[in-house]
C-alpha cells in the first residue's frame, strides 16, 4: 500500500508546522491546511487500495 506510506510521510513532514501553528505562526497554519488537503486526497487513494485488496479474488 504505497498510498498509506505516503500518508505517513506527509504527516511526519508537517509535524514541525503543526507545532509552530500552535504557537501562533500564521504561515505554518497555512502550510498545515494545505497539507490537510493533500492528506484528504491521499486518504481517498488508501480507501481505493483497500477496496481493491478486499475485492481481489483469493486463490
Amino acid at each position: 500500500m504505497e498510498s498509506y506510506e505516503k500518508l505517513k510521510r506527509v504527516l511526519d513532514e508537517i509535524q514541525d508546522d503543526v507545532d509552530k501553528c500552535r504557537g501562533g505562526n500564521k504561515a505554518a497554519g497555512t502550510r498545515v491546511r494545505k497539507a490537510m488537503q493533500d492528506i484528504k486526497s491521499i486518504a481517498q487513494e488508501v480507501r481505493k487500495e483497500v477496496l481493491e485488496v478486499r475485492d481481489k479474488p483469493t486463490p
